[in-house]
């Protein structure tokens, strides 16, 4: 589908996904102050219908659902037997249907495998992808769109069963605001033709996504690498419910969460801004000449500017000097902790749990 925001003014895309509007630190402004929408063509909409469908979801994910009260936003993981993050979903049902916004890269195999896993449970999954269409913003820039649902995003807060590892306090991201409206392809179109008249700003991806980094927000396309636990980049928060039943993947998190430490762990880099090039994700990162983990998201932030996530090794020092690979040489980076070394229940305090409700 031909993304309706093509016509905006000094919009620049990738195939359909707008990228900016020419200036992508002003747009993260706009962002964060709730002046401007951003169309994600990056994300997928599935769907699953259905009586059984949340008692379903609860058996084959991370997140406890077969009570979930219909407008409550959460996410869910879908798991290998050994623990890793397959897919991830943010999740919110609308008392007849339950809605998963997914990766655009990561629907198709998560459609498939919940297509595999009906067995004759009354569940109907589908992909809707071509009749509706993700925009993300603050809760109040999508409030008067004429959305079929909204996703109110509950990172940082811990949820009811997660916990989290982040020792900051209070989380850099504890006042973040973020939404993402699912409308009708139709009301895209509208959205788009007032942005085109000057009637609704409009910001690309690439501001969300430097929003999303400076939050330490995982996301199924960049710190989910294949075998990434969800504990290594404090995803237990909001996508692990640690008391409920079994589901695939359960053994490993109760065990490395109760007895022992995730292998690798989340940190934020602050990156030397001298050089003009941001280092791609998969860029080795470097600590004394030694590879020591990888780059997973990177961006330019219009207050802290050059930003990025990674994933060391759990026994990198946390003080440790490292430097991330960049075509011809390498860049200096300054690590924040994030996940500390010895996280795990023995080492670390869950918060209060909060729920998110749509407004």
């Amino acid at each position: 589908m031909t993304s309706p925001f093509h016509d905006v003014p000094a919009a620049v895309f990738d195939g359909d996904v707008l990228l900016h509007v020419g200036s992508p630190l002003r747009e993260q402004r706009a962002l964060e102050q709730g002046e401007a929408i951003v169309p994600r063509a990056d994300r997928a909409v599935l769907t699953v219908s259905g009586e059984d469908r949340l008692s379903w979801l609860d058996s084959l994910t991370s997140q406890a659902l077969a009570a979930l009260p219909a407008g409550v936003s959460t996410e869910l993981l879908v798991l290998d037997p050994q623990g890793h993050v397959e897919h991830a979903a943010a999740v919110v049902d609308d008392g007849v249907r339950t809605w998963l916004i997914a990766d655009r890269t990561d629907a198709e195999g998560l459609l498939a495998w919940l297509t595999r896993m009906r067995f004759r449970l009354r569940v109907d999954p589908q992909d809707v992808s071509a009749e509706h269409v993700v925009i993300g913003g603050t809760a109040a820039a999508v409030a008067d769109i004429a959305s079929t649902v909204v996703w109110l995003d509950p990172w940082p807060a811990v949820a009811a069963g997660g916990w989290g590892y982040a020792a900051v306090d209070p989380h850099p991201a504890a006042s973040r605001d973020w939404a993402e409206a699912v409308v009708p392809v139709a009301v895209a179109e509208q959205l788009a033709a007032e942005a085109v008249r000057g009637e609704r700003s409009v910001a690309g991806t690439l501001a969300a996504e430097a929003l999303r980094i400076a939050a330490w927000r995982p996301r199924a396309g960049a710190e989910a690498d294949g075998r990434t636990l969800p504990h290594e980049v404090d995803w237990l928060r909001t996508a692990v419910h640690l008391s409920k039943g079994c589901y695939r993947g359960q053994e490993t998190v109760a065990k490395v969460h109760n007895l022992g430490h995730p292998p690798r762990r989340l940190v934020s880099l602050q990156l030397d801004g001298s050089d003009a090039v941001l280092p791609e994700p998969g860029a080795e990162v470097r600590a004394d000449g030694e590879v020591v983990g990888v780059l997973t998201s990177a961006a330019r932030h219009y207050e802290e500017g050059p930003i990025a996530l990674a994933l060391v090794r759990r026994t990198t020092p946390v003080d440790a000097a490292l430097t991330v690979a960049v075509d011809g040489g390498e860049i200096t980076a300054a690590q924040e902790q994030i996940v500390p070394p010895d996280a795990g229940r023995t080492a670390s305090v869950p918060r209060m749990p909060r729920l998110s409700r749509r407004r």
